[in-house]
């Protein structure tokens, strides 16, 4: 499966076949939660939040080529990911794009 963020593939003629998507929400344990609190008090990275949301990405874009391979499609266009806080230490991350085959 080919993933872009662009509208277009060089070199193929692409058939539109809808949107897909794919979306996920995750949180960190209460410990995690609490000592990546304490980080914000001296600065940093928030290393256990940088691994939740990689962790969220990579699910949300394996549902979104399961949806597409579903339909048929041979790659997947114009991708893109939104994130957004559901509570404290919980986030929703969607991939979402359009599904194409190649003429």
């Amino acid at each position: 499966m080919i993933i872009v963020n662009t509208d277009y593939i060089s070199g193929k003629e692409l058939q539109m076949i809808g949107l897909v998507k794919g979306s996920t929400i995750q949180s960190k344990n209460i410990g995690r939660d609490f000592t990546q609190g304490l980080k914000t008090i001296v600065g940093g990275e928030l290393k256990a939040y940088t691994s939740m949301m990689n962790e969220a990405r990579d699910l949300a874009t394996s549902r979104m080529v399961d949806e597409a391979m579903a339909l048929g499609a041979d790659a997947i266009v114009n991708v893109r990911y939104s994130s957004s806080a559901i509570m404290q230490g919980a986030a929703e991350v969607m991939a979402y794009g359009t599904a194409v085959k190649f003429v």
